[in-house]
Order: structure tokens, then sequence, then C-alpha cells
């Protein structure tokens, strides 16, 4: 009996990563949001800010994470991202003064952009070509875990043992399951354990190289790229200011154990939305499937902007749900498919480094118009609209980017 590729063990210890990274850091940041603004009496727009510096500190990272992913492996980087990440959330329960709340969330930066979604598809592209869109799609899947365990558990333990306490105990358990596998499990590429990508015996046109590999520049002079960039950049700016803001546009609503199980809802149907894509990842047209995806969720924000009723709520988020937990995957499978596994790190580093700017703007474009207008109605409107615009953009970027 053939042993178990090797790939697929980087693929576990990714999605662990994911698991984490995203209900402390991702969905997490909705949960601190809620908690300081009830605690400590700070308005939801300055709260808000340091989230948008949590964002942007992680975007700027995100071009260098991926050259050092690709000289020098995982390793590194994911023993820095574990450990900014867990130092980040043990400080958010022991804040006393505003500014401290921007250092936390500062540190949590860093730890996210070595954990994101770019640091695990560029990972994960030297060891598959033929199951790549498989591969990345299974490894997401623990973000879906994440946000599906991570939020009730954290406003459970707030409830029951505090904001201190609760960040304390899930920083020491990230860095306990996170850690080892990291650093003993992760490698560079299959070739230097003597393995070639998803497992083949030996060498195939599949696996060799494609002719010169992109440079930056070039990839950017493409329509293909900046149409990822600024559909992407858009359509992920509204679903994770959503994300962010959800617990506290809920709760008035629904309450603490009607928000937990609505946002438990929208973390199932990302992990169901997932589980297809997995499926069927290396069949379908990621742009095509990207813009669907972008068109649901501008539905269920308006939805839930003009009927704010606790069923409409709770199913507009199950939507945004699924909508999640494909954008947010097709992204890097896009750019790995248009211009192959050489240039992924480079060419993925500087779309995901723009695409997280304008993440960065999403917490405090909620927020604001949140405060400006003394409810979510105007924001969730103006998302919807937003989002129809990111789907055409994706859709108009070429279907296949040109040799340079």
């Amino acid at each position: 009996m053939s042993r178990m590729f090797y790939g697929w063990r980087i693929v576990a210890v990714c999605l662990v990563a994911s698991v984490f990274a995203n209900a402390l850091g991702l969905f997490g940041a909705g949960v601190y949001l809620h908690a300081l603004v009830e605690q400590k009496g700070w308005p939801t727009g300055l709260v808000s800010g340091a989230i948008t510096l949590f964002y942007v500190v992680s975007a700027l990272l995100l071009i260098p994470v991926g050259g050092i992913l690709g000289r020098f492996g995982p390793q590194p980087i994911f023993a820095l991202g574990i450990t900014a990440l867990a130092a980040g959330v043990a400080a958010i329960g022991h804040l006393s003064v505003p500014w401290q709340t921007y250092a936390a969330f500062l540190v949590m930066g860093i730890g996210w952009a070595c954990l994101s979604m770019t640091a695990v598809a560029t990972t994960l592209a030297p060891w598959f070509e033929r199951h790549q869109g498989r591969a990345v799609s299974i490894a997401s899947l623990g973000a879906s875990v994440g946000g599906l365990a991570g939020v009730p558990v954290l406003l459970f333990g707030i409830d029951r043992l505090g904001l201190s306490a609760t960040t304390t105990v899930g920083a020491v358990i990230a860095l306990a399951v996170m850690l080892p596998p990291a650093v003993f499990v992760l490698k560079r590429r299959p070739q230097d354990i003597g393995l070639l990508p998803d497992g083949a015996v030996v060498a195939s046109s599949a696996a060799a190289p494609r002719g010169p590999a992109w440079t930056r520049r070039d990839a950017l002079r493409t329509a293909a790229l900046r149409s990822v960039m600024a559909g992407f950049g858009i359509g992920m700016m509204v679903q994770v200011g959503f994300v962010t803001h959800q617990v506290t546009l809920l709760s008035p609503v629904l309450g603490t154990a009607g928000t937990s199980v609505a946002v438990s809802l929208t973390a199932i149907a990302a992990l169901l939305s997932r589980l297809l894509l997995a499926r069927f990842a290396d069949q379908i047209s990621a742009r095509t499937t990207a813009a669907a995806m972008m068109i649901v969720a501008a539905g269920a924000l308006s939805a839930m902007a003009i009927w704010s009723v606790p069923a409409m709520l709770i199913a507009g988020s199950a939507l945004m749900g699924m909508t999640i937990g494909n954008v947010t995957t097709l992204a890097p499978i896009i750019v790995r498919r248009e211009f192959g596994a050489a240039a992924f790190g480079g060419v993925y580093g500087i779309a995901s480094c723009v695409i997280q700017l304008a993440i960065a703007l999403g917490p405090s474009f909620y927020g604001l118009l949140h405060d400006a207008s003394g409810n979510y109605r105007l924001p969730l409107l103006l998302a919807a609209a937003i989002d129809v615009g990111a789907a055409l953009v994706v859709l108009a970027g070429s279907a296949k980017a040109v040799r340079p």
C-alpha cells in the first residue's frame, strides 16, 4: 500500500493554523469589538479603527511574507505568526486605555499576515499541480471551523470567565496546539524530501516549469491580475466588515444566545460551501463562481438592511457565510491557475497586499457609517451596492493571463 503523499500533511497543518487564526483573529475581532464597546464604553468607531489597523499592518506584510516563504519555507513565518497572534489576543484582555487597543491589534496583524490565506496558499503552491484547487479549499476549511467554534466559545468564555481570562486561555491553547506542527511538520517543497508535486512518481509535463516565471511588473500589467485585486479587494472589504460588526449588529435584536446561533450558522454555511468548493474547485470557473457569490452577498445585505427582524437576520447571516466560504478561497485559486506555481508567491503577494488594504477599510466603513446614521441600515445598503460592482469587476477580468 502506497503511503499518503506528504503534501496532505502540509494541508492538515495549514487547516489547523486557519482554525486558530480565524477563531482568534478574523472572527474573534468582532467579539473583541463588542466586548470592548460594552465593557469599556469606548465608541464603536474608535475600536473599529484599531481593527482597521490590524488589517493594514497585515496587508503591508503580505509581500515580504510571500518572499520569505518562497526563500526559506513556511516554518519561520508560521512560528512568528502563531506567537504574534497569541501575544495580541492575550493583550486584548488587559487593556486599560484606548491606545493600547491599537497596539494589541497591531501585533495581531503581524500574526494574521503570517497565517492568512496568502501564507497558506503560498505554502501549498509547490506541493500540488493537478489538485491545487482541492488542496487550498481543504486547508481553507479551517477558516469555517474557526468561525463555527471560535465565536460561541469566546462569547461563552467572556460571559462566564471574563475577557481577561478568556483571551489568556485562548492564547495559551493556540501556542500549545499550533507551534509544534508548524516547526516540525512543515517543509518548503516536495523536492527537498525527494518527492514531486501531487506525489507523482516520475516527472511529467504537468509538474515541470512552463516557461519563465511572471515578474510582479509584468503581472500587474494584465487585466487578469488587476481585476482580481480590485474585485476581490472591494468584495472582501464588504464581507470582512460585516463579519467584524456582525455581533454588534445582531445582539440588539437576537440577544447573546440568538447571536451565537446566527454566527454559528454563518460559519456552518461557510464550511458547507467550502466542502462543495473542495469537491469541484478543479472543474469550475473560479471567476464566475466568485461573481455569483458576491451577488448573493449583495442580496443578503440588502434584505438584512430592509427587514431587520430575527428570521431575516439569521437567514442573511447564513447566506453571507456561504459567500464568505467561497470568495475568500477563490482569489488565490484564480491567481495560481492563471499565473502558475513558480510565480505565485510574488504575484499573489502583491495582489493580496492590495486586497488586504481594501479589506482594512471594511471595519471602519461599517463603524463610521453606523455612528453617523445611528444604525446599520445605511452601511448594509451601501455594502450591497459595492458588492454588485465587485462582481462585475471580477467578471470583466481576462479569463486567462497571457505570457509576458
